[in-house]
This record gives structure tokens, sequence and C-alpha cells, in this order.
């Protein structure tokens, strides 16, 4: 399998069934519709809805049950994003190569681009709910999707971390690893989680897709502490160097490049060994797993 390849012809078939669940009743509001679109289809390998899908796969899901579920975990996913540039966070004016939604259509409508996206992901699963309400599966991967976005998940690592940037205030390694766990993580546990839940995999194999998904998380911020380090924008679509602008604490200030490199190796080989426990075809998620290690953006 060339994983390079299979992402890039996943990415391109997932950006085109997410498309639909996007508004497109055009009306007075469409600069803010048109701020949503310009955000989700700014590029992206679509990471999070690929490893639904491929969570899905692997427990024996068959149908289209799982497509309103990815377009929902990217528009949060996106939406965060489009939050996460702006001023008052990171102020970071590209991403992905292009403008930042902030930078072009200016910072109130990014914040009101970013509130629609979170919106329109909980009325898209609301209607696949609506539409299926005889399967309690979509109502269990809902409460895990609003969870794992919200201040027991994202959110909340979020704040953490906004918090820890005051001026004075120290961060330590606990605390570094729950903003870790929760900003980067909580997405990446949902997506394999509700993939399982949706394809009626059981309490304990959804337990086991959730520590994979921990593993895989930190693994995956901790490679972004890396790249902001030794890549350059050209590369990385986005300029490098802005933790330590801000002198922001990462996991390399912490175990230097070294250690930060070896430990994504081992967090990444955790989180494939977590998944080869579990029954199920899922080479590509395997490959996808260690992809990751290496990837330079």
């Amino acid at each position: 399998m060339n994983i390079e390849q299979e992402i890039t012809h996943r990415a391109a078939s997932i950006e085109e069934r997410i498309h639909p669940y996007m508004p497109t009743e055009p009306g007075l509001q469409q600069t803010v519709i048109d701020a949503m679109d310009y955000s989700v289809f700014a590029g992206g390998k679509r990471l999070r809805p690929m490893l639904m899908e491929a969570s899905y796969r692997m427990f024996g899901g068959t149908e289209d049950t799982v497509e309103p579920f990815m377009a929902a975990i990217e528009m949060i996913h996106t939406y965060s994003l489009v939050h996460d540039d702006l001023p008052a966070m990171d102020n970071d004016e590209y991403r992905r190569g292009k403008k930042t939604t902030h930078a072009k259509y200016g910072e109130a409508m990014a914040i009101l681009a970013g509130d629609a996206l979170l919106n329109r992901a909980y009325e898209t699963v609301a209607q696949a709910m609506l539409a299926h309400p005889e399967d309690s599966r979509l109502m269990r991967a809902f409460a895990i999707l609003a969870e794992k976005a919200g201040i027991y998940g994202m959110v909340g690592g979020q704040t953490v971390d906004v918090e820890s940037e005051k001026k004075g205030q120290e961060i330590g390694r606990e605390k570094l690893d729950f903003i870790y766990r929760l900003k980067t993580g909580a997405l990446l546990e949902a997506s394999l989680v509700i993939g399982a839940v949706l394809a009626g995999a059981s309490e304990e194999e959804a337990g086991r897709m959730e520590q994979a998904g921990t593993k895989l998380g930190l693994a995956f911020q901790i490679k972004d502490d890396i790249l902001d380090v030794t890549s350059t924008m050209e590369v990385l679509g986005k300029p490098i160097g802005s933790d330590t602008r801000n002198e922001k604490s990462t996991y390399v200030t912490f175990e230097g490049l070294e250690q930060a490199q070896k430990d994504v190796k081992a967090l990444s080989e955790e989180a494939v060994s977590i998944l080869d426990g579990v029954s199920g075809e899922h080479d590509f998620l395997r490959e996808l797993f260690l992809y990751l290690i290496g990837r330079e953006k």
C-alpha cells in the first residue's frame, strides 16, 4: 500500500461526501456561508473523518450511517482551527498556505463562521438521528461527539492552554499532557470511537479504540511541536517558530528535540499495538498511524 496515495484518494472522496452537508441555500447571511466554505475546503488531509470511516469499516460497518458524523467532526475540527487562529488566540495569518479565515473575512466574521460550523455539525447529526430514530447507536455517537468537543474534551484543553499562556504563569509537564490529551487527542479519540460505536462494536472494543486514539493524539501533537521547530513555512503552510515567539511551553521545551522524536515513535507504536489487539481488518488504520510519525506537515 502506498499510504500517501491512499490518503490523498480517501481525502478527495471524503471531501466530496462532506460537501452536501454544508449549507447551500443563499440568503442575506451569504458572507458567513462563504466563510464556512472557505474554512472547510481550504485544504487538509481529512484525518478525523478518515479515521472514523476506517474504524467503522474495521468493525464491519457497511452503510452510509457514518457519513453525517464524518462531516460533523470535520466541521468541529475546522471551527476549532478558525477560532485558534484568531488574534485573541494564536493570531496566525496563514494556515495550509492560505490566509486564515479572520485574515480574509475579518475577525467578527471568523468568530461567526466558527460558531456556525459548530452549530451546523450538531444540526447535521440531529437530522441523521431524526431520519433513523430506531437506531440508538446514533444517539450514543452524538453524546460522544458532544463530550469530546466540549469542556471535558477539546474546549477544556484549549481553556487550560490559553490560561497557561498568561504572563508569569508556569506550566508543568502534567498540565501540558492534560492540554495535549484534550485539545488534540479528544477529537482523534472521538473519530475512532464513534466509528466503532456506529458499526456495533462492544463497549470493550470501543474502549480500546479510545485508548489507541489517546496515544495517537499525544504523538500527533508532539510531532506538531517538532515541526514548529524543524520545518519551514513553505512545507508546513503556516508560520513556524510561533511557539518560541510566544514563549509557549511545548513538549520540545521540556524534553528536547531528540527525546521528543523518540517519544513520538514510542507513542505511535503503542497506539498500533493497541489497535493490533482488536479484532477486525485494520491494515489501512495501522499504516495511517505509522505514517503520522514521519509526516512533514
